[in-house]
């Protein structure tokens, strides 16, 4: 029993090495989307041309993730740790020597190539060493990496794009990284791994083609149109290659995703509502640094600082919600986090121009207790009721899943709000004619104003207009955005009713002592 004792309490120092690989990851992605401005300046390119550092770290990463169950199980999870760590570090070292665009995407393709992996085999890695009456706790602590660092992410950036070159968002990344080999390979303990285990080409193939071609089509549906031949081929080619890769993993032995995993029903469910949640994550993250930047006029630097509060408490409610959950069970937490978080969210759909930063907080921060309450519990209830030697498995087809869900959430709130910004611009504009009441009264004094001012009495009368036309399209923005963020809640509102139909394996002392 001592040494049991021992071993349970033996994990905190390991389970720290992982989150700050995580972190790192996580952290790099969402500090980089701030310096897309200040590299199309640098490196003299369209903004059409340097979206794909995002997108190439993006698709890079997915493409990976089905990749880290097979690697964990044939060469061991701590083995895959540390070389996906060290590509990620390397890839950072590169991105900071970046001389063009084009270095700069193929460093970040090899930055998601092992940043992609870091994030299931960690997973994978936790429910090896962590006692099963305890790892709601770690699983809660690791997840704060999952959800402070998108937040932290542009404060971070903002400030050294402010400060300091545009290269630290990168190097910053090395010690980090550096640190993270050297104490896994002090620290972490290799697991059981499958010497006969075989490669499923096929299974990498097809999944491979598929992912890249969904992901692809879902970053680039609203530039390029939904309807456009190029999106259009590419929806094809994914849903062929996806419905291949379907139909190969459930008929061959040793799949590269075990599919049938998902005929357990609560796995299944804490899959399918872990990626509804992630919708209204993304959204939030989406969405806000839109509302703030082109509408209260704030930076990217102080955007972060606004969300800096909210992240936080996410982080702080993470491991609560993890030990709530070795108590409790996942339901009750689970639902009462997901009715904060969806009403909450349905609360940002009054936002206004003339909104307080101080009320945004408040909002974002009530936002955040409900998803720091929701996210670890839904998540480990799925992956407790998988065999210890399936976790690997588990862990990519959960991450690829909620990798899409979240894809696919950006695409449709961005689609969305583009399409009733139009709705609603053209709707104040009928309101706004000439000959409406007030109208022409107030287009008046302005033109006299601007008169009174030097202008002539063409463009005093043009620069009116444009005047009039910007309020237009900046309030149009504004119930856009509102109209988006009441998509988002009912995404979170229909997640609510399968909790009910989660059937959880709890654990006491005893059985969790004997299973370790």
């Amino acid at each position: 029993m001592k040494n049991q004792q021992e071993q349970s309490g033996s994990f905190w120092l390991p389970l720290f090495v992982i989150v700050t690989g995580a972190f790192a990851a996580i952290l790099s992605s969402s500090s980089v989307n701030v310096a897309i401005p200040k590299l199309m300046a640098i490196f003299g390119v369209s903004s059409s041309e340097v979206q794909w550092v995002l997108t190439g770290y993006m698709l890079s990463s997915a493409i990976v993730i089905p990749l880290s169950g097979y690697l964990g199980d044939r060469f061991g999870n701590k083995k895959v740790f540390i070389y996906s760590l060290a590509v990620f570090t390397a890839g950072s070292v590169l991105c900071s020597f970046a001389w063009s665009n084009q270095s700069l995407i193929v460093f970040r393709v090899l930055q998601g190539l092992g940043g992609g992996i870091i994030m299931p085999i960690s997973m994978a890695i936790i429910y090896r060493i962590v006692p099963l009456n305890q790892i709601g706790l770690a699983l809660g602590v690791w997840g704060m990496s999952a959800v402070m660092a998108p937040a932290i992410g542009p404060t971070l950036g903002g400030y050294i794009l402010e400060h300091f070159s545009w290269r630290l968002l990168f190097l910053i990344n090395i010690p980090v990284g550096l640190l993270g080999i050297f104490l896994s390979i002090l620290l972490l303990k290799e697991t059981p791994t499958k010497e006969k285990t075989k490669f499923d080409f096929w299974g990498f193939f097809l999944s491979t083609v598929g992912c890249f071609a969904l992901l692809l089509a879902l970053s680039e549906g609203s530039k390029e149109g939904w309807d456009s031949y190029y999106i259009v081929m590419l929806f094809i080619i994914s849903f062929f290659s996806l419905l291949l890769f379907v139909m190969h993993e459930l008929s061959t032995q040793e799949p590269l995703l075990d599919l049938r995993l998902l005929k357990n029903s609560t796995f299944a469910l804490s899959v399918f509502v872990g990626g509804l949640i992630n919708i209204g994550l993304f959204g939030g993250v989406f969405l806000t640094p839109l509302f703030t930047q082109n509408l209260m006029g704030m930076s990217a630097y102080d955007t972060g600082l606004l969300l800096l509060p909210a992240s936080l408490i996410s982080g702080i409610m993470m491991p609560i919600s993890g030990a709530l959950f070795d108590r409790f069970g996942a339901k009750a937490i689970s639902i009462v986090g997901l009715t904060i978080l969806a009403v909450s969210t349905w609360e940002l759909k009054y936002l206004t121009a003339d909104t307080s930063t101080l009320e945004l907080m408040v909002i974002l921060s009530i936002r955040s207790v409900g998803m720091g309450l929701a996210m670890m519990p839904i998540s480990t209830a799925g992956m407790n009721v998988v065999a210890k030697p399936l976790v690997g498995q588990a862990s990519a087809l959960s991450n690829v899943i909620r990798q899409i869900f979240a894809s696919f959430g950006i695409a449709v709130l961005s689609t969305i709000m583009q399409n009733r910004q139009i709705f609603h611009a053209a709707r104040l504009s009928d309101g706004i004619s000439s000959g409406t009441p007030g109208v022409d009264l107030g287009l008046a004094q302005l033109k006299g104003a601007l008169v009174s001012a030097g202008l002539s009495s063409d463009t005093a009368t043009s620069t009116a207009l444009s005047y009039i036309w910007g309020v237009i399209q900046k309030q149009a923005l504004v119930l856009a955005i509102d109209d988006t963020f009441l998509v988002s809640a009912i995404f979170i509102f229909i997640a609510i009713p399968p909790i009910f139909f989660l059937k959880e394996k709890r654990f006491n002392n005893k059985a969790a002592s004997q299973e370790g």
